[in-house]
């Protein structure tokens, strides 16, 4: 993989295994919007992206190198999923039409305090209604980033501000039962800053280390059950942060969908939450992530089990 740098952009060669689509748009992220076929624009760590790929090549809106590693990062283009996928279908064939459905999926690192806001958000609300919330978080309590062909972005609201966004507000924005969840999750992210002695004004090294002085001594059921602390977050959400910002590659979320896509792949009768969970460690091991994302994508678009 190389970069290229040009007068106001740059573009990323030999990225392997990746498509933009399948990734941005298999449910693991909710602040972003597609602006032409294989085009997106989207937030990630109060940074404001504009990628358009082709085959290949990535082509990106910032020629800074900070910016550039953060994206690297974020869109998880140093790991090799070739391998990945190799092994997921050693361990079970079952999976091989979903990963050749869906082959260019990647696990995004995310931001951890917008990771752990937007999946509570997230609980019995349809991926637009989430999304239509993140937006307005980010639009009344975040900072202007930039337009993108008339679109105006904002960044998530970081630690602080979201240390000062009431219930009320939250209900305000349609969060429901959910607003005292996030008013409770807020003062948590305050109480893991101040752990993590995060002081910087970088959003991106402050959740570097909130993740480094925080969690990094824990395993994944350590990780699960310190979440689990906060109000509303039960297995599905700490799962989902497990996976898409703490960087714990088994974990393996089970919503409705995923309950759904298991019962009609494997076990051809109703199974419980936990049966499934167990399940897909014997099985999938390490890799229960990934799995689970190619799952997920390619069973709700093919209705499995609806």
């Amino acid at each position: 993989m190389k970069v290229k740098k040009y007068d106001n952009y740059s573009i990323i060669e030999d990225v392997k295994d990746f498509d933009i689509g399948q990734t941005l748009e298999c449910g693991q992220c909710f602040h972003f919007n597609k602006i032409d076929d294989n085009e997106y624009a989207f937030v990630s760590f109060n940074n404001l992206f504009a990628v358009k790929q082709k085959n290949d090549e990535i082509m990106i809106n910032t020629t800074d190198d900070k910016k550039i590693n953060v994206l690297i990062d974020y869109l998880d283009l140093n790991t090799n999923y070739g391998h990945i996928k190799k092994e997921l279908i050693k361990r079970d064939d079952l999976l091989r039409e979903a990963i050749e459905a869906n082959w260019g999926i990647h696990i995004l690192n995310q931001e951890f305090s917008e990771t752990l806001m937007s999946f509570i958000i997230s609980q019995n609300k349809q991926i637009q209604h989430i999304r239509k919330i993140v937006k307005g978080l980010s639009e009344r309590f975040g900072e202007f980033l930039g337009s993108i062909n008339g679109v105006d972005y904002y960044s998530f609201p970081d630690i602080d501000q979201i240390s000062n966004i009431s219930v009320d507000d939250y209900k305000e924005l349609k969060t429901g039962f959910r607003a005292p969840y996030l008013k409770d999750a807020s003062d948590k992210l305050v109480y893991y800053k101040a752990s993590a002695n995060a002081l910087s004004d970088d959003i991106y090294i402050v959740d570097k280390k909130i993740k480094e002085n925080v969690f990094a001594g824990m395993n994944e059921e350590m990780a699960r059950e310190e979440l689990k602390k906060i109000k509303g977050v039960g297995d599905k959400v700490a799962n989902c942060v497990n996976l898409f910002s703490l960087s714990y590659r088994g974990a393996f979320p089970v919503d409705v969908w995923i309950k759904r896509i298991m019962e009609s792949m494997y076990f051809k009768r109703e199974a419980s939450k936990e049966e499934i969970e167990k399940f897909a460690l014997d099985l999938y091991g390490e890799y229960g992530g990934y799995a689970q994302q190619y799952l997920f994508f390619f069973g709700r678009e093919n209705n499995l089990g609806k």
